[in-house]
C-alpha cells in the first residue's frame, strides 16, 4: 500500500491547536465539521483520541483540562462578532459535552479568527463580542494586534500557565443563571443537603460550594491526595446529584456539572481558598467561569463561601481566589440598588497557538462529505 493509498483512509480536517488560560485543544471552524451533531461529536471523539485514558490515538492530554474543543463561525446575533460552542470530549467515555462553558477557552476564540480570517484586526487592539453558543452567554474580548497581527509575547502572568503572554482581557456581560434557570436556582443563597451546608450558585458556572471542614478537610491539600481520596470522591457524587436536582438540573450522573468545590479560609493573600472537583477529578487550578462563580458566591451575604472568604467592600469588588497552582483574580462590579446582583465580571487570561494543519481522523469515521 502506498502512503497515498494510506491517505485515502483518513479525512484531514483543518484546524489550529491553541491554549486558552490553563485549557488547550484544537479548534475548528463550524464549516469544516459535519452539520449532524451526533456525526460531529463521533468526529471529536476521534480527534481527541477518546474513549481512552492515556488518548493515546488523538490530541487530548489525558486530562479534562487538554481534552477540549472549540469551535467558531461568524457572529449570528446583531452586534455579535464571534459564535463560539465549547466542547468538552470526556476522556474515558464516549461522551462530548456542550451543555457547560468554558472561560479558559474562550480566552483563544478571538485570536483563533484573527489567524484564520473570519475576523478582521482593528488596530492596535482588536475587540469583538462573543456569544458562547452553549448558554447563551455574551462578552466582549480584547486582544493586542499591533500591525494587524495577534501579539502573543507580553508580560501577563496567570497561574497555572508557565512564562508570560499578551493580556487578553474579557469582560463578560451577563453570566448569572448562565446553565440553571437563575444566580441561585434553588432560590436560597444556602441550602442543607445530605446534611451538610451548602450553595448552589450558577454565575457562569454550575458549582456548588461546601466548607472542607464540614467534609473533615482543610482545603489545602494537595491536588494528588484529593484525587485519591475514594471516601471524599464518594460523598462529594452522592452530593452532586442530589444537588443537581434541587438546582433544577435533574439527573447530572451523566454531565460535567454541576462542579464541586471546597472552599477554606485564604492562607496567601487571597479572598478564598479552594479545591474545585471537575467533577471528578480535582482541577489544578481552577476555570475561568469558576473563579467567577466562586467570587460571586464569596461576595454574597449568608453563603457558604462568605463565611470563609476574607472581607470585601465596595461596590466594584476583586476576588483572589486561591487554587492549587496559584491564584485567579476577578473584578466583580455590584449593582447598587441590589448588593446580591452581579452586573459585571472582568477578568484576564492569555492565549497561545500552538501548532497549525490537519487533524486527521479515520475515513471509517466520516469521509468528509461537503455540507
Amino acid at each position: 500500500m502506498t502512503i497515498a493509498d494510506n491517505a485515502l483512509m483518513q479525512t484531514a480536517i483543518p484546524a489550529l491547536f491553541m491554549r486558552g488560560g490553563t485549557s488547550r485543544g484544537p479548534f475548528f471552524a463550524e464549516a469544516d465539521l459535519p452539520a449532524d451533531t451526533e456525526l460531529r461529536d463521533r468526529v471529536l471523539l476521534a480527534a481527541m483520541g477518546s474513549p481512552d485514558r492515556r488518548q493515546i490515538d488523538g490530541l487530548g492530554g489525558a486530562n479534562p483540562l487538554t481534552s477540549k474543543v472549540g469551535i467558531v463561525r461568524a457572529g449570528s446575533a446583531p452586534g455579535v462578532g464571534l459564535d463560539f460552542l465549547f466542547a468538552q470530549v470526556v476522556v474515558d467515555r464516549a461522551f462530548v459535552d456542550t451543555k457547560p462553558n468554558c472561560g479558559n477557552m474562550l480566552a483563544a476564540v478571538v485570536p483563533y479568527a484573527l489567524e484564520t480570517g473570519l475576523a478582521r484586526p482593528q488596530g492596535e487592539t482588536t475587540t469583538i463580542r462573543v456569544l458562547t453558543r452553549n448558554t447563551g452567554m455574551q462578552c466582549d474580548i480584547t486582544v493586542q494586534t499591533p500591525g494587524g497581527r495577534v501579539r502573543y509575547d507580553g508580560d501577563a502572568r496567570i497561574d497555572g500557565v508557565p512564562g508570560t503572554a499578551a493580556p487578553i482581557t474579557i469582560n463578560f456581560l451577563d453570566t448569572a443563571g448562565s446553565v440553571c434557570s437563575s444566580l441561585l436556582p434553588t432560590g436560597r443563597v444556602r441550602d442543607r443537603i445530605e446534611g451538610v451546608d451548602v450553595t448552589c450558585i450558577d454565575n457562569g458556572m454550575p458549582m456548588v460550594m461546601i466548607r472542607a471542614d464540614d467534609l473533615g478537610r482543610t482545603g489545602y491539600e494537595e491536588v494528588a491526595a484529593l484525587d485519591a481520596d475514594a471516601e471524599l470522591k464518594a460523598r462529594l457524587e452522592k452530593l452532586r446529584l442530589a444537588c443537581g436536582e434541587a438546582m433544577g438540573l435533574g439527573d447530572v450522573t451523566a454531565n460535567t456539572y454541576p462542579k464541586m468545590c471546597l472552599v477554606a479560609p485564604p492562607r496567601a493573600g487571597g479572598s478564598i481558598s479552594t479545591r474545585t472537583f471537575i467533577p471528578h477529578a480535582v482541577h489544578d487550578a481552577i476555570g475561568v467561569l469558576q473563579a467567577v462563580t466562586v467570587g460571586t458566591a464569596a461576595v454574597l451575604e449568608g453563603s457558604v463561601a462568605h463565611d470563609v472568604a476574607a472581607p470585601a467592600g465596595g461596590r466594584v469588588r476583586k476576588a483572589s481566589v486561591e487554587h492549587p497552582s496559584g491564584e485567579f483574580s476577578v473584578e466583580l462590579e455590584l449593582d447598587p440598588d441590589d448588593p446580591q446582583r452581579v452586573v459585571r465580571a472582568a477578568l484576564l487570561r492569555t492565549a497561545r497557538l500552538i501548532m497549525r494543519g490537519e487533524v486527521m481522523i479515520p475515513a471509517s469515521v466520516w469521509k468528509g462529505t461537503p455540507r
